[in-house]
């Protein structure tokens, strides 16, 4: 059994992914009836895939049923990362580094086939222990279900598990579940600050993420209130 763990989070961590969800989205509201206000991606963004679509067929208005409306996007986003996969820059990397030192865990808000394809694209899905989407446990981000289920499947506590994430609903899932938090925050879509002082470490980027660093999370004390 492993005495700790590093779970990423995906999109906005390893996958530059939020505009392109943000595309597929809006593509399909506006295509079926609905409306896309200034602030539906940063409302969506954490919700497990049951959550937004609901959300986008109640307070969007769109004109599909919420099944049809995450198929629609989900096929919309595997097309676009077919074409071109955008990976940041060091995920990889960054990824491999850690995979060397501890078992790694995947907490993401994406639909299961999006983890899979872009697992499967990248090269990265025999380093990961285990893999979860929101739409698996009960409560999408912020939530803790995902990053708790994932602990669990590693057979490590919680608060000896490091995570990675960019976004406020993502840092809160995170800092409710105990773990142990490092945020590099979304350019496109940064966190606000209240969510940001959950961290207990703040990088640039992921070329920052290294193993010394991950063993300095597990030393840290809890930041913010």
């Amino acid at each position: 059994m492993a005495s700790a763990a590093v779970i990423f989070d995906l999109d906005g961590v390893l996958v530059d992914s939020e505009e392109a969800w943000n595309a597929a989205r809006q593509e399909v509201a506006l295509s079926h009836g609905g409306q896309w206000p200034a602030e539906a991606q940063r409302v969506m963004m954490g919700m497990s895939s049951t959550e937004w679509s609901r959300y986008m067929h109640d307070e969007l208005g769109v004109a599909m049923s919420p099944k049809q409306i995450s198929e629609g996007v989900v096929s919309r986003l595997q097309a676009l990362y077919r074409e071109q996969l955008p990976l940041l820059a060091g995920a990889v990397e960054a990824v491999k580094r850690l995979a060397a030192q501890w078992p790694l865990g995947l907490a993401s808000s994406a639909n299961r086939p999006i983890i899979d394809l872009v697992l499967e694209l990248s090269g990265l899905e025999p380093r990961f222990s285990v893999t979860l989407s929101s739409e698996e446990v009960p409560r999408g981000k912020p939530a803790p279900d995902v990053y708790l289920e994932v602990a669990r499947r590693l057979a490590v506590a919680p608060e000896r598990c490091a995570a990675v994430e960019d976004s406020s609903n993502g840092l809160r899932s995170a800092a409710a579940a105990g773990t142990k938090v490092s945020a590099v925050p979304n350019r496109a879509f940064p966190p606000s600050g209240e969510s940001l002082a959950l961290a207990d470490e703040v990088l640039d980027s992921l070329s920052e993420l290294s193993p010394d660093v991950v063993r300095r999370l597990f030393r840290a004390r809890r930041r913010g209130p």
